[in-house]
């Protein structure tokens, strides 16, 4: 019958988050995360001794392909911990930001993960199988805004993130040898090849901020300030 409990676990501390999928149930706690099989509930493998994570930041791929489960490595730096949970075994450790973390999420398949540290002006997206950086993204240069919220669209061509500003923004994932003509102008690829030129010259930082992507599109929210959820579907 609908609204029966079917099963009801205790844990020794605070619950902070809980994630799911078609086969795994992901419950995670301060220092420790709990993986059970759905099909039971039977506890399969517990995450001990993991950095302090008192937000219970964490995502759980959908995928059958890539079952991974990531959460911080590190409460200095912005480390991920990718965790194989069919396997049950540690995958690789990505260093995705100087920062500690605030938000993260994969793509339908599971081999993208994108990030976001407490700085809130760059968002990544990593590969979940090499570690490997395949976008990078500025959220702004001058406003320091918490990340509440990232989501890739089904198709994983796009990703949106909300914030605790009243901007939501949307980047589009499209490599650059692959944008259309029309997009890098002859005034864009002039600009490209001086800043190539003397990149080596400038304070690394400086030509991150010059190179790195911004949003294509964004949304004006009513809920500024407001701790929110985003999803997409286009």
């Amino acid at each position: 019958m609908r609204g029966t409990e079917i099963l009801s676990y205790s844990f020794a501390n605070t619950i902070l988050a809980v994630k799911l999928n078609r086969s795994r149930l992901a419950v995670c706690l301060e220092e420790s995360i709990y993986i059970h099989n759905m099909r039971d509930m039977k506890l399969l493998h517990t995450i001990r001794d993991i950095p302090s994570n008192r937000d219970g930041l964490c995502a759980l791929s959908i995928s059958d392909e890539n079952p991974y489960l990531a959460y911080p490595g590190s409460t200095v730096t912005g480390e991920i911990q990718i965790f194989d949970t069919v396997n049950l075994k540690p995958g690789i450790l990505i260093a995705v930001h100087e920062s500690p973390l605030a938000a993260m999420t994969f793509d339908m398949t599971g081999a993208k993960i994108a990030t976001a540290s407490n700085k809130g002006t760059v968002i990544r997206i990593h590969s979940s199988i090499d570690g490997l950086c395949l976008f990078e993204f500025r959220r702004g240069v001058r406003r320091v805004a918490t990340i509440y919220s990232l989501a890739f669209s089904p198709d994983s061509m796009y990703l949106a993130a909300s914030s605790n500003t009243e901007t939501i923004h949307i980047f589009r994932l499209v490599n650059q040898k692959e944008k259309p003509p029309e997009v890098a102008s002859s005034w864009m690829n002039s600009f490209g090849h001086m800043l190539g030129g003397v990149a080596y010259y400038l304070p690394k930082h400086t030509t991150e901020v010059l190179t790195q992507d911004r949003a294509f599109a964004s949304v004006h929210s009513q809920s500024a300030g407001t701790k929110t959820t985003i999803a997409m579907n286009m």
